[in-house]
């Protein structure tokens, strides 16, 4: 019988530090500069930490938390690394798409802007990032965009000071659009340093550091939220069918269990949120996602954040739906909206409402077509060109096929160019 010390000993071969000798200083240099967290360029240079293969940016999203609190305001920045690769859908089709008419302030058609004033040329910018191994696509949306006016100014000081965050000038181009319920700014950033090196950002910066520059900029400009922005925020949230910052509040409020704790406290100060938490608890247990377990101890469901991403986007589509057939004076009722068509080999026949890109980011498009069978069809694409180039108004067919990777395809074909 073995006893709890007995253990087994594998003898190897033990390492030598001869070779490591042996080499030339200047490979052990190198090497320790790796080791420091410093980077080898292509070009044979030793270049700061902040270039290392984790990316740029790095400690400076620490430091641009430090600057939040609980009353800075809040922005959401949504990013995407394009690499080009044969097949890809250009950039230059991509950016004439963003500056489409109807998405400025003023309903004309939008204009591309710069760091140096409100006019950029598109196609130069395309034209300079054709060699580039990748691209940054940013879409940064603040939460008081309307109070805020010039979009053009806050993307300026946003890409001043990402600029120091990086170490590197950044050659960028912005568009601002209004045409949706929340004001943004879409920000195209080539993948090249000042250097010549390829731009890699750190992941944390993306995710964290970027915004957190965001919201101290807006903090900035519009000052602190109040007491009473604080409350009417959260205010907003609790009927809302999507996953909100109310729900990962309740969510950090839970025990290991996974129990959250709302019971009337006894001596201690209540929680100025507690009836607020109460009542968005209240909605997800409608919509079956949260359970009170006892009196004033909750659990929610773990399936609540998949589910509430889904009502969100659910939500988008028909807004985007009933929208189409406004403009088109179209009566359908909900009952006949098709919200997820071309998922089967159902011949769709009618008229196109409208066409768009259904992630700004990603590429993918979608298009809202009026069927013969008296249903709208909301129906998704890989790209933009998927759908067609037929105007809103003609007779189209939503056909399929497979790509040279034997993958499932959809396309829309005119049928009549003639507008009904």
């Amino acid at each position: 019988m073995k006893s709890d010390d007995d253990f087994r000993v594998r003898p190897g071969r033990i390492r030598s530090r001869a070779a490591q000798r042996a080499r030339p200083f200047i490979f052990q240099a190198l090497a320790a500069a790796q080791r420091a967290g410093g980077h080898i360029s292509r070009k044979g240079n030793v270049i700061s930490s902040r270039a290392s293969t984790f990316g740029r940016g790095r400690s400076a999203s620490i430091r641009a938390n430090r600057l939040i609190t609980g009353r800075s305001r809040g922005a959401v920045v949504k990013a995407r690394v394009v690499r080009e690769f044969r097949g890809s859908t250009p950039l230059a089709a991509h950016l004439k798409y963003l500056g489409r008419e109807g998405v400025s302030r003023d309903g004309e058609k939008a204009k591309m802007f710069g760091p140096d004033g409100d006019e950029a040329d598109h196609d130069a910018f395309s034209d300079r990032c054709r060699d580039d191994r990748h691209h940054f696509r940013f879409i940064v949306s603040p939460d008081d965009a309307q109070e805020l006016g010039d979009l053009k100014s806050f993307a300026r000081g946003l890409m001043v000071d990402m600029e120091r965050d990086l170490g590197t000038k950044l050659d960028w181009i912005g568009i601002d659009h209004w045409n949706t319920e929340h004001p943004h700014v879409h920000i195209l950033v080539r993948g090249v340093a000042d250097d010549g090196e390829n731009l890699v950002i750190s992941r944390d910066y993306i995710r964290q550091g970027m915004r957190d520059r965001a919201s101290d900029i807006l903090t900035q400009t519009l000052g602190p939220r109040t007491d009473k922005d604080i409350r009417r925020t959260v205010e907003r949230q609790i009927d809302t069918e999507r996953w909100t910052q109310l729900d990962r509040q309740l969510v950090r409020d839970a025990d290991r269990l996974g129990i959250i704790n709302l019971a009337p406290p006894g001596s201690h100060q209540p929680d100025e949120f507690l009836t607020l938490k109460i009542g968005r608890l209240r909605k997800l247990e409608r919509l079956g996602l949260a359970s009170e377990i006892r009196p004033g101890q909750w659990t929610i469901a773990e399936e609540a954040e998949t589910t509430l991403h889904a009502l969100g986007e659910r939500g988008d589509i028909i807004k985007r739906m009933h929208r189409s057939i406004s403009d088109h004076s179209v009566e359908r009722g909900a009952a006949d909206y098709v919200l997820a068509a071309g998922q089967t080999a159902e011949p769709i026949i009618g008229r196109l409402l409208e066409r768009g890109l259904d992630d700004e980011l990603r590429g993918s498009a979608y298009a809202v077509v009026d069927g013969v069978d008296g249903r709208v069809h909301h129906i998704r694409f890989q790209d933009l060109d998927a759908t067609g180039d037929s105007a809103p108004g003609s007779i189209v067919e939503l056909r399929h096929y497979k790509d040279a990777k034997g993958r499932g395809r959809v396309a829309l074909a005119i049928r009549s160019d003639f507008s009904v």
